[in-house]
């Protein structure tokens, strides 16, 4: 009897560990994972923070070591495009095809690139792999001046890897304050205080107009909305990024902000399953389709979706959350908070030590934890308690979190 064949589009850490889980389940027909980079699957973090930095090898920055996929009969295919997908099969750029018996698509996201004059010059970057931070990290080393296109968290953790390395950075966003739209404006004037304490010139609630080139196309300023023109070595531009779905909704699967799947995390196609940063996957917990683009969903989903191929009863039901270092400033952010009527305080602002949570009806929908450690886990739990707490409690740092999620828990 023939063994199955799971393929696995997109050698990430989505796709790796869905490939790991696969082996660590038992399961013994063919594995192959499929990816367009030259690269074996590597984690994005290191990107804009250590090794951009060059304090960690390059190396570390690798989901696994470089015989695993073999000790695990893992075949791993790199520099490898898929073309189209049809009903058991794929095509290959190269015109070979693929058969399956279950798909999982982690096509993951592309950078969404900034339409302006001047945006095809020489030096001006974009980061999002592994490859592209080589030559960011090159910047680095030779120094100069910078402008960061959006304070978003690749442009805020790219400035202040630029400054740490002394780097004169100039930071351009249309927003007034960094990550407004997620944190709001206290949280986003804390962090305009932290980049501008570190030196950085931040011009927000400014656009980009044009790059200005000179010479043999080598981008030399940055024209903004307003005017300005800001003298550059080299720019750098993070605006977001798009789901890569372009092969799904070929194929004729359901997309809409991504790939649509449920909280198996199985499209409309039954054997075709997505997972990381290209699913929209309904959330039994918040009882929606949300689309999470941060490393410790790739961490988990992979492997959540990798038990569904195998048939194991799958409800794919974690609390988002991501982290983030700038400078000496690090969080942990856990929830999902698209709307929110206060936000609540607890602990030093000014000192850059305290947990700020985002409560909709008394409820609470996120929390962060910045420069305050090991309550990541109890604000998960205060947000699964579904209990509405009076803002003061929160507050009040006599109140030790751990008590309050088990009298929530409890419904006390």
């Amino acid at each position: 009897m023939t063994k199955p064949t799971f393929l696995i589009v997109g050698a990430s850490l989505t796709g790796a560990k869905a490939a790991e889980e696969l082996r660590a389940q038992g399961f013994d027909g063919r594995v192959t994972l499929i990816g367009a980079e030259a690269e074996r699957p590597y984690e994005r973090p290191p990107l804009t923070k250590d090794y951009l930095r060059g304090e960690s090898e390059r190396a570390q920055a690798y989901v696994h070591p470089d015989d695993f996929y073999a000790q695990q009969e893992i075949e791993l295919e790199t520099g490898t495009r898929v073309t189209a997908i049809e009903p058991g099969k794929v095509r290959l750029h190269d015109g070979r095809q693929l058969g399956y018996d279950r798909l999982l698509l982690a096509t993951g996201a592309e950078p969404r690139r900034l339409d302006v004059p001047g945006a095809d010059l020489d030096g001006i970057y974009y980061l999002r792999t592994l490859a592209d931070c080589d030559l960011l990290r090159a910047r680095l080393e030779a120094g100069g001046r910078v402008v960061t296109v959006g304070a978003g968290w690749i442009g805020s953790e790219f400035a202040a890897s630029a400054r740490q390395r002394g780097l004169e950075v100039t930071v351009v966003d249309p927003q007034p304050l960094p990550n407004e739209r997620i944190f709001g404006r206290d949280v986003g004037v804390f962090y305009r205080d932290v980049h501008a304490q570190h030196g950085v010139t931040q011009l927000l609630g400014d656009g980009v107009d044009s790059f200005e080139g000179e010479g043999e196309g080598e981008v030399v300023a940055v024209r903004t909305t307003s005017g300005r023109r800001i003298e550059c070595d080299f720019a750098v531009v993070g605006i977001g990024v798009v789901p890569r779905a372009g092969l799904a909704s070929a194929a004729g699967l359901e997309v809409a902000n991504g790939i649509v799947v449920n909280d198996k995390l199985q499209t409309s196609v039954p054997r075709i399953f997505a997972a990381g940063d290209v699913a929209n996957a309904w959330h039994p917990f918040y009882r929606e389709r949300i689309r999470v683009e941060h490393w410790a969903n790739a961490l988990h989903q992979g492997p959540a979706a990798a038990r569904a191929m195998l048939g194991q009863p799958v409800s794919y039901d974690h609390i988002p959350y991501f982290f983030s270092d700038q400078y000496d400033v690090g969080m942990e952010y856990s929830g999902y908070a698209p709307s929110w009527d206060e936000v609540v305080f607890r602990g030093d602002r000014s000192g850059g030590e305290f947990v700020a949570f985002w409560l909709r009806d008394g409820h609470i929908q996120a929390g962060m934890n910045v420069n305050v450690w090991d309550v990541n886990e109890h604000v998960q739990a205060l947000i699964r308690a579904r209990q509405p707490v009076a803002a003061a409690v929160l507050a009040d740092p006599g109140t030790p979190l751990d008590e309050l999620a088990r009298k929530l828990a409890a419904g006390s």
